[in-house]
């Protein structure tokens, strides 16, 4: 790591944020090569897809936020869960199939889930989500409130009737959601133009009444800034936006899906990883005199202990009660 270089000085509480959103997505990167460890020996069952490289879409989108906002996602959404706020015990304990998971053990991988957070569940039916944020938006506005929902999916979800359908009445009806598109370039059974990454996401959603950005998802300033305007959109007077966050997994789709040597070169990887979300705000901070050698490697060791201890505490943690077949994990927040 280089040390802080000169350049401007940013104000304590900006300092303190930009850390803070540095940690978070750090936190994101650490937690998910311990669960690519924890799957390759046999912790975590059924599906795994790790979210390396995207990290500055869910902490930058979320950032924007407040507490009271919804929150989908598709089945790649662990990153999104951490930067929300489910604890890093409690999303690796879901992840284990374990009683103390945010879903109490029945969701896993693909569907980490709390309504006290607002957020709502990973979805595995591509697409299948999209509907349902349209349907919070709704519901928003009968009650004449001013919160947000949200959508993320992949670029793959574009080809479904149900994107076309929520969206198109999220701009009839003028609703408070936002789509977030994480076009990582390879969503399964897509084929988009690779050599010329012309992927023409928003086009293709132009007949809609709404407002559509194309969006840097590896610099963290800008998903941020993008975000910001959806939001203040979305408030009151309440309208749609999509925004098409353009990024890169450094993974493959899931565990089952090698890095490269499929469908992707060795090459193509490597460049991308020259544009790593992490190492661009590391950079960023640095040149703003807020961040430098020790304290990087400070907040690195407290993360690495903080997944640790969430590894610990899900591979011990009980498994669920026979019982819990015949139960919920639905628990509304007070307001509701």
């Amino acid at each position: 790591m280089a040390t802080a270089r000169a350049g401007r000085k940013a104000d304590t509480k900006t300092a303190e944020k930009y850390r803070h959103y540095l940690r978070q997505m750090l936190l994101i990167r650490r937690f998910e090569e311990k669960a690519g460890e924890a799957y390759s020996l046999g912790k975590i069952g059924g599906f795994c897809h790790l979210y390396i490289g995207q990290e500055a879409v869910a902490v930058g989108t979320i950032s924007q936020l407040r507490p009271d906002d919804y929150i989908t996602a598709t089945y790649r959404e662990h990153g999104h869960a951490l930067a929300r706020g489910i604890s890093a015990r409690a999303v690796m304990a879901e992840l284990f199939g374990k009683a103390t998971g945010c879903s109490k053990g029945k969701g896993g991988s693909m569907h980490l889930f709390d309504a006290s957070l607002g957020f709502l569940g990973g979805h595995g039916i591509v697409g299948g989500h999209i509907p349902l944020t349209t349907g919070m938006g709704f519901a928003i506005k009968y009650r004449n409130a001013d919160q947000v929902a949200i959508c993320y999916f992949g670029e793959a979800a574009i080809n479904n009737g149900a994107f076309h359908e929520a969206a198109n009445m999220a701009g009839i009806w003028k609703l408070p959601c936002i789509f977030i598109c994480e076009n990582n370039r390879y969503g399964m059974g897509t084929a988009l133009d690779r050599a010329t990454a012309t992927w023409n996401i928003s086009e293709r959603a132009s007949s809609y009444d709404m407002a559509r950005e194309v969006v840097d998802g590896q610099d963290l300033g800008e998903v941020m800034a993008a975000m910001d305007r959806a939001v203040v959109r979305a408030r009151r007077p309440a309208s749609p936006t999509l925004l098409e966050i353009r990024t890169y997994r450094f993974v493959g789709h899931s565990m089952s899906d090698p890095i490269h040597g499929h469908y992707r070169t060795k090459e193509e990887v490597e460049a991308h990883r020259k544009r790593d979300p992490i190492s661009l705000w590391d950079d960023k901070l640095r040149a703003e005199n807020i961040l430098d050698d020790a304290t990087m490697e400070k907040m690195d060791a407290e993360v690495k202990a903080e997944v640790q201890d969430a590894y610990d505490f899900a591979d011990q943690s009980p498994d669920p009660e026979p019982a819990e077949l015949y139960t919920d994990v639905y628990a509304p927040r007070a307001s509701e």
